[in-house]
């Protein structure tokens, strides 16, 4: 069984921060691929009409997600949550107790695995 955790985060971007959007996601992006080698995607998307955006994430284990979450809440969280609102989040694979416990305090809706593979 893989000890990979994943999560798809889809927020609306708050009126007037397309911009500070895009810069604090070229900071985060940037910064995740450069200090984080447990993080396996780390992908933004927008929608057309630039009112959305969805976060794909993955990392290798719950240790790699405890570390990005230690530097996300230290450096980018108030900054995100000023330009980005959370609709849904959802975490997919198999955390562990302290992930599930970090994550829960977000409203995180948790997906255990069924089936299926990751090649």
């Amino acid at each position: 069984m893989s000890n990979t955790v994943y999560w798809l985060l889809e927020t609306i971007i708050k009126d007037g921060e397309s911009e500070n959007l895009k810069a604090l996601m070229d900071e985060m992006v940037s910064a995740t691929k450069e200090n984080e080698p447990g993080a396996i995607i780390y992908d933004w998307s927008v929608s057309e009409d630039g009112k959305k955006c969805n976060i794909l994430e993955m990392y290798k284990d719950s240790e790699a997600v405890m570390n990005h979450m230690g530097i996300f809440g230290k450096n980018y969280a108030a900054r995100f949550m000023s330009i980005l609102e959370i609709k849904k989040y959802v975490c997919y694979g198999n955390p562990d107790e302290k992930v599930v416990s970090a994550l829960s305090k977000l409203g995180v809706v948790f997906m255990k695995p069924l089936g299926g593979f990751h090649r």
